[in-house]
């Protein structure tokens, strides 16, 4: 494996764009809630580091993966003034095809979210094979995926704003 035992999370601070007028949407699956409240954890850090500030971060939970769009898309409609979101998830791997389908569902249903509503989303959906890889990726040895998430999205508001 190309990631192995590499944290895959470090950024240069100087690469990321200043958050302090950005307003940033971020849902949160309760699905593997330790997992995700990791995520989020991380997400939440990097933001305020950007300088985004605590009540500029507006964090909503949805049950599952597969909630992820609508909890998205709700966000969207009823809060104008995000710049930008994150959606924070986690589905591991079990015994039948319901993995694929959550996962092909949440994927596929952000990306419309994005699209229809023009407003970046960052994707931190963890889909792992067991719980173990999910754990390296939620803070563990490959860093932390919402640390990553949330600078895309710094990233692409600026970018946005730019344009």
């Amino acid at each position: 494996m190309a990631t192995s035992e590499k944290n895959l999370s470090e950024f240069n601070t100087n690469d990321i764009p200043n958050g302090a007028d950005f307003r940033i949407g971020i849902v949160v699956s309760e699905w593997n809630g330790d997992i995700t409240g990791n995520l989020l954890k991380g997400a939440v850090q990097t933001l305020e580091s950007a300088g985004v500030k605590k009540e500029n971060i507006v964090v909503k939970y949805v049950p599952g993966a597969f909630e992820l769009p609508i909890g998205c898309q709700w966000l969207a409609e009823n809060d104008e003034d995000l710049d930008g979101m994150i959606a924070i998830g986690c589905v591991i791997q079990g015994d039948t095809r319901h993995f694929d389908f959550v996962c092909s569902g949440a994927t596929e249903g952000i990306m419309n979210v994005m699209l229809e509503y023009n407003i970046h989303i960052s994707f931190c959906l963890l889909t792992d094979n067991t719980k173990e890889q999910s754990i390296d990726r939620s803070g563990g040895k490959h860093g932390n995926k919402g640390v990553e998430a949330a600078v895309s999205c710094l990233k692409m508001i600026a970018l946005f704003d730019s344009l």
